[in-house]
């Protein structure tokens, strides 16, 4: 028989299939940061009443049937019935008869505190829109060509606080910068090309940070010092070699230059953050390597790789102060608005579906009990509250008595 030598690892084919997973996820594992977890998290809620916003924008009216959303409700990937998801949010939307009158239909819309905030943040995205153009030309004067596919930009849209209707808003009115070409006719072929090339566009974030600091351009590290292995291949990595732009070809440290990509690519974005995997769809126009993922994970200090949600993503580290960002874009303020607005609503739903349930409780007699052992609580407070006040009052006597 073989002797197997114990100290060779196992191929991963042999083992197991829970051991194999395991060990495919340790390659993207990173050490937990509460903090920056936190930051990720996302309320469903809050992504759920988001779509349903457009879907309402998108309507002259401002209104649409109850029941064109319960049909859209899988797409929202929900379960249940669409009016009580809406009545969940009271302070966000109203439901009413048919406005033409002409059915029998149940509509619903924005309430007028809604409505506010929703017009309130068109006004945000119109007066961003010079801060949008410069992202916009950023990202084409990152790519190799110059030139980005509408299509695959889209996916990309939100992360970088573009509005859906993105391509008609900006282009247009900087035709000196911007033109859509379409080299081969078809519909999945529509480009976005920078006309002329801009310096100051291909100034980076870490360069425009050294000229305000006075220091060289070079990467910091936000890691707390005990990390003390994190930092020392951290200073040996930015040492080794000066800054180099990620709007500049450069072959001699094609790592360093790809950690400025995806530094600069993220310091762009809204909320300092980037899935791996959609960021891995821009391989060839921004000239990422193979494995992102291995070269992410080889520098803590800069990047945060979380798999929340089962979702791989990217954060940059030096964009937060703990879960909170530390510069927020005038649309990210505007979308925190409407965000405590739905949690308010849904706050007032929960509270009014409590007093239901205690009342309907209350008159099966349900909670006499708790009732009475509630008053005698009550009685007790009271009755404490009373000697502390007396107490008070003594105290104040003696310390303001004239004698």
């Amino acid at each position: 028989m073989a002797c197997i030598n114990p100290s060779f690892p196992k191929p991963l084919f042999s083992l197991p299939l829970r051991h194999q997973l395991r060990r495919g996820m340790a390659l993207w594992s990173m050490k937990k940061d509460p903090s920056l977890e936190r930051a990720l998290s996302r309320n469903r809620r809050w992504i759920v009443n988001n779509q349903i916003k457009h879907l309402l924008l998108r309507s002259p009216t401002r209104s649409l049937p109850v029941k064109f959303l319960q049909k859209k409700y899988k797409t929202l990937d929900m379960r249940g019935n669409a009016l009580n998801w809406l009545n969940k949010y009271p302070c966000c939307f109203q439901t009413f008869p048919d406005p033409s009158g002409e059915t029998e239909d149940l509509f619903f819309g924005f309430t007028k505190r809604m409505a506010e905030l929703v017009e309130g943040e068109e006004v945000t995205i119109e007066a961003s829109e010079p801060g949008m153009v410069n992202r916009l030309g950023k990202l084409l004067s990152l790519s190799r060509d110059r030139r980005l596919n509408v299509a695959k930009l889209n996916v990309l849209k939100r992360s970088f606080g573009f509005p859906d209707d993105y391509l008609f808003r900006l282009v247009p009115k900087r035709p000196d910068l911007f033109r859509v070409i379409n080299r081969y006719g078809r519909r999945n072929t529509m480009e976005i090309e920078l006309v002329k090339w801009d310096p100051q566009l291909a100034t980076s974030a870490v360069e425009v940070s050294a000229i305000k600091n006075g220091w060289e351009p070079h990467f910091t590290c936000s890691l707390p010092s005990s990390w003390m292995q994190s930092h020392k291949r951290f200073e040996e990595f930015n040492s080794r070699s000066p800054y180099i732009s990620p709007y500049v070809s450069n072959q001699m440290d094609e790592e360093k230059r790809t950690v400025a990509m995806v530094h600069e690519l993220l310091s762009w974005t809204s909320w300092k953050k980037l899935s791996i995997l959609k960021l891995e769809h821009f391989k060839k126009e921004f000239g990422l390597p193979e494995q992102l993922n291995r070269l992410l994970l080889r520098h803590p200090c800069i990047f945060y790789v979380s798999n929340r949600y089962k979702i791989y993503t990217v954060v940059l580290r030096e964009g937060y102060n703990g879960s909170d960002l530390v510069e927020k874009d005038p649309v990210v303020v505007a979308k925190e608005r409407l965000g405590e607005l739905m949690q308010e609503g849904l706050h007032e739903y929960n509270q009014r579906r409590k007093v239901l349930n205690l009342e309907k409780k209350r008159k099966r007699g349900e909670i006499e009990l708790r009732k009475n052992s509630q008053e005698e609580t009550n009685d007790v407070a009271a009755l404490d509250k009373a000697e502390r006040r007396e107490e008070r009052e003594r105290f104040y006597k003696v310390l303001f008595d004239d004698r």
